[in-house]
């Protein structure tokens, strides 16, 4: 089931990384991200596809690491204390799926590392689409 095979994703993710303070799923509709399983405090429940880093990601189909979300142009403050971000597309056939989105209140805090394996994961959930 996609729904609990995410929610215990975003579960096993926010007990592995003890830098990230949200951990979640945007799931794709239309023309737009809608919120999915997520760890953290309350979010933003859609987002425009091409809008802040969820939204880029998915329109551009590339994992996006800000370093800080201070000096990405357009990000959208869900969290005040988001300092950094990673999010990872979800794509099959070139078609984007989802997206994984991990913040933390530190700066700097996500590398190629992390983007290697949490490419990994979001693979494994391909299936579940």
């Amino acid at each position: 089931d996609l729904i609990a095979n995410l929610a215990n994703v975003t579960a096993v993710l926010k007990m592995s990384f003890t830098h990230v303070s949200w951990v979640g799923f945007y799931l794709a509709k239309g023309e737009e991200l809608v919120l999915g399983p997520f760890q953290g405090k309350p979010a933003c429940v859609r987002i425009a596809m091409g809008k802040g880093v969820c939204g880029t990601a998915a329109k551009t189909n590339e994992t996006i690491i800000v370093p800080n979300v201070h000096e990405f142009p357009g990000h959208i403050f869900c969290d005040p204390d988001s300092k950094s971000e990673i999010v990872v597309p979800i794509e099959r056939n070139g078609k984007v799926l989802a997206v994984l989105d991990l913040d933390s209140n530190q700066l700097n805090m996500f590398d190629e590392l992390d983007e290697l394996n949490l490419q990994r994961i979001v693979a494994l959930l391909i299936p579940c689409f």
